[in-house]
């Protein structure tokens, strides 16, 4: 079920005509949730979890089997402008250290049995530096995306997108300042560890780039502000959508990213559910602009998909549930 598409406006159509939730599946999914051997709404959460799961895959009774991780990489010529506490160096070595098994989401993903993807992006050719123009051409996003599209793969029943690119938190930072205004210190936080000096040089740079780009909107801000990282993840949490693969969605640059897709497309984000709230001091504002509560707030802040990873766990627990569970009639047990 792969496509190809040559523009933005064509990546956009195939958003805007992909399918919605099942809405049968999910109306049984919450009959059955009635009728479990539990006090009514006794799994709290959980139970809107799995009702939410149970529509998208269009089963009443699913469960999750093949769940995918895909770690996105990317560099950013915005870093010359030192908003990194790191050299652009790094994003090359850890490339090198998830491929060897060797990083958290490694075993994060082994701990929830999901399969691992890691998909470097031209990592020889860093994004324009935004301050001074776009940060990609509309052939270089469109690139990304397709890359982030065809990682996905058809079996997986759960998606996990993650990333790793010095300088994407100030990317991400101008994407949100972009969509949603404020002021550019309000979005900035200090990514790997920047000090008070680098605090102030990320929300300079935000502000330039965003003026800069004349305050772009939706794909186009992605274009813009965003890297071949975040490009990518919007491209696979698209091809999740049109096959009706639910996302958990990780920290602040993910979401910066999902954020793009959901403003070009109403409803594009149906399918995703926040896996955790991180450290990264503009993520909860960030949450709020999408309307969505995070399952997990645990002060993480490395990216790479590690605190939605975590997450899955705790998805997998609310449809075992949901699945797995006798009702009153099965377990002869009255509910009255």
């Amino acid at each position: 079920m792969s496509a190809e598409f040559t523009s933005l406006a064509e990546f956009q159509q195939l958003v805007a005509a992909a399918p919605g939730v099942d809405q049968q599946a999910m109306g049984e999914a919450e009959a059955r949730n009635g009728q479990l051997t539990k006090p009514p709404g006794a799994l709290g959460r959980l139970e809107d979890m799995a009702i939410w799961y149970a529509g998208w895959r269009g089963n009443p009774r699913p469960s999750i089997d093949a769940p995918q991780v895909i770690i996105f990489a990317g560099n950013h010529g915005v870093t010359a402008q030192g908003v990194s506490a790191f050299p652009a160096e790094v994003t090359a070595q850890m490339v090198l250290n998830f491929q060897h098994g060797g990083a958290a989401i490694n075993q994060l993903s082994k701990a929830a049995g999901a399969d691992l993807d890691v998909i470097a992006l031209d990592l020889d050719t860093p994004t324009a530096d935004f301050t001074q123009g776009p940060a990609m051409s509309e052939a270089e996003v469109v690139a990304a995306l397709q890359a982030g599209w065809n990682a996905v793969k058809d079996d997986a029943d759960l998606l996990v997108v993650g990333e790793m690119g010095i300088g994407n938190t100030t990317s991400a930072a101008a994407i949100a300042h972009a969509l949603y205004v404020g002021e550019a210190e309000e979005w900035v936080g200090r990514g790997t560890g920047v000090d008070e000096a680098g605090l102030a040089t990320k929300a300079r740079v935000v502000r330039e780039g965003v003026a800069m780009n004349n305050d772009p909107k939706g794909l186009e801000a992605l274009r813009c502000l965003g890297g071949r990282e975040l490009a990518g993840m919007v491209g696979a949490m698209a091809r999740a959508r049109v096959l009706r693969i639910p996302v958990i969605l990780d920290g602040f640059i993910a979401t910066a990213a999902a954020a793009t897709l959901g403003e070009a497309v109403d409803g594009a984000l149906d399918h995703v559910i926040a896996g955790h709230q991180s450290a990264e001091s503009a993520h909860p504002a960030l949450l709020a602009q999408l309307g969505m509560e995070p399952i997990l707030s645990l002060n993480m802040r490395l990216g790479e998909g590690s605190g939605a990873a975590v997450a899955i766990n705790i998805l997998k627990a609310a449809v075992a549930c949901h699945s797995g569970m006798a009702t009153f009639a099965e377990a002869g047990v009255s509910d009255s």
